[in-house]
């Protein structure tokens, strides 16, 4: 069980990580007029932005529980 465990949480930080690469480039792909546009049109750049963003936390989320379950199947076993 601690094995399958092991590689979930590599996943999800592997996850993790490449959500954030994938946000920092949508960031920097970002032209200046997209930051300058009017306030209430979306861009597809920073949707994507939050697309990724939201992503990284739902990894990150999935990551601290299997750390959680971990440490708490050690301090029972």
């Amino acid at each position: 069980m601690n094995t399958v465990l092991v590689i979930a949480l590599i996943l999800a930080m592997g996850a993790t990580l490449f959500a954030l690469i994938r946000g920092i480039i949508a960031f920097l792909q970002a032209a200046k007029e997209e930051l300058n546009a009017p306030d209430g049109v979306p861009r597809p750049s920073s949707l994507k932005q939050n697309k990724m963003m939201m992503n990284r936390i739902l990894f990150q989320a999935a990551a601290v529980i299997i750390v959680a379950i971990l440490l708490l199947m050690k301090s029972n076993g």
